[in-house]
């Protein structure tokens, strides 16, 4: 066996991750493991025969890998459908619009010297380790090894452009033609939003305009991230776009990751909407539309289990079901399907819809806050303010060899004075009385890091703050 192949061999135990597969352009990642990887995925779907949708994002590496998994694919039989340069949530759009698998080639807010792929099954459903990525990379293992036979009939391959489809569904969906006449500043973070957003918002695939005007940051393609990391979770990445939002008057701002499938919002001073207000925000909109269609009936709402507790506080008030889920991308989306949910948002800025074949979608989120927006009076300040009653921490990330100690001192610290739960990582909610405010916090491992990540909510600042310092002296030992 080469010293090559037993690299690859090496690397794919490495970039396939829980949810997706992620790794260093040319290193960890090549042509060679992306064409093995679509011949398992091929044979694990049970795509021989059928149609699989190919996308990729503006990386300066995504066409040539994006060849690679169609000539790996079509070798195992299945007729590949070239959508090209577009969004994770068009890949999605394809995919359940099709009822196809796909697959998507993107590092999602990661740097330049990445790349990665995000599987679907037909109908845009999830694939994590346990349901499928771990057999396609064992199956990928045996291609590297020994070669992809290429199957009696192999597959053809087809371009299909879904830009101008995928901006009509979403307008169908949300309704904007009659709000109020606002200003947004979109920052796209030279990632994929600069594609999407003119289709969708605007007037590029011939829909008709909208009361919106838009100015926009960075919609030029490039895969080097010229101006910041296409990551808007980080604060230092949504400082051009809050600078913005002030400078022209603006009434909001909307800030897209490198693949555009999540997306931050800024309000007219410049200060950040927290994604769990989003979340509360979309979930009561689509509770109420819902509602209209169906006086009687049971609705579902997820929320990851780091949301603010808002989030459950207005699911409930709003008569509708709220379910709690552990955090990960395919584990909510395997609770879509199985609970019937309408909606499901993460702390993260994935929101999940129904209607989108219960994959997550960042311009439909961002539609709905406008629509809500657009139809009052109220400054954005005031109406999320409405959904941020409480103080959160944010997530915060400590380096922890010895988790198993770390968890052992927390619960030795606050055994007596709350309650704990393992639903994932650990959970722990503060005992409260007349001199105790709530508050709880949340502990989690990595999966592939020796890290904890932190969360506290609490009633107010201070003892949000109390709490918080707590516990990161406790992880740290």
């Amino acid at each position: 066996m080469s010293s090559a192949l037993n690299d690859d061999l090496s690397h794919l135990n490495t970039i396939v991750k829980a949810y997706d597969v992620r790794g260093l352009v040319g290193s960890t990642l090549t042509t060679d493991i992306v064409a093995a990887l679509a011949a398992g995925f091929v044979d694990e779907v049970g795509a021989a025969g059928a149609e699989v949708v190919v996308g990729h994002d503006m990386r300066d590496s995504s066409p040539e890998f994006a060849a690679a998994f169609t000539r790996g694919a079509r070798a195992r039989g299945a007729d590949v459908v070239s959508v090209g340069l577009c969004s994770t949530d068009e890949s999605y759009f394809a995919s359940g619009s099709l009822n196809a698998p796909a697959a998507m080639f993107t590092a999602s807010h990661n740097p330049a010297s990445y790349n990665g792929i995000k599987f679907s099954r037909a109908g845009a459903q999830g694939i994590s380790m346990d349901t499928g990525l771990g057999a396609i990379r064992d199956r990928a293992a045996v291609y590297l090894a020994e070669g992809i036979p290429e199957v009696a009939e192999p597959g053809g391959v087809r371009d299909l452009d879904v830009l101008a489809d995928y901006a009509a569904y979403l307008r169908a969906l949300v309704d904007l033609s009659d709000i109020r006449p606002i200003r947004i500043v979109v920052d796209a973070g030279n990632g994929m939003g600069g594609l999407t957003v003119p289709a969708v918002l605007g007037e590029a695939v011939g829909l008709a305009g909208l009361p919106i005007e838009i100015i926009p940051l960075f919609f030029e393609l490039d895969g080097t991230f010229p101006n910041h990391e296409a990551n808007p979770l980080d604060p230092a990445n949504i400082v051009d776009l809050q600078r913005a939002v002030v400078r022209h008057g603006a009434d909001l701002g909307l800030a897209f990751d490198g693949d555009a499938d999540r997306c931050f919002v800024v309000d007219e001073t410049g200060g950040a909407v927290n994604p769990s207000a989003v979340a509360a925000i979309v979930a009561l909109r689509e509770i109420t539309r819902v509602r209209a269609a169906q006086p009687d009936g049971e609705i579902v709402v997820l929320h990851n289990l780091i949301t603010s507790r808002v989030v459950e506080e207005t699911i409930a008030a709003a008569g509708a079901v709220p379910v709690r889920t552990r955090v990960g991308h395919s584990l909510i989306k395997d609770e879509m399907r199985e609970t019937g949910a309408i909606f499901g948002g993460e702390h993260s800025a994935h929101y999940y819809f129904r209607d989108f074949w219960g994959a997550d979608n960042g311009m439909l989120a961002a539609m709905h806050v406008l629509a809500e927006y657009g139809n009052q009076d109220r400054p954005l300040s005031e109406l999320s303010a409405r959904f941020t009653p409480y103080a959160l921490s944010g997530e915060l990330n400590s380096t922890v060899e010895d988790v198993p100690a770390a968890y052992s001192r927390i619960v030795e610290a606050y055994t007596g004075r709350a309650d704990f739960d393992e639903f994932d990582g650990l959970t722990v909610t503060g005992l409260t009385s007349a001199d105790e405010p709530f508050w709880w916090f949340s502990v989690r491992p990595s999966n592939t890091e020796p890290l904890l990540r932190l969360n506290v909510e609490a009633a107010t600042p201070a003892a949000m703050a109390r709490v918080r310092d707590e516990v990161l002296e406790l992880i740290r030992g």
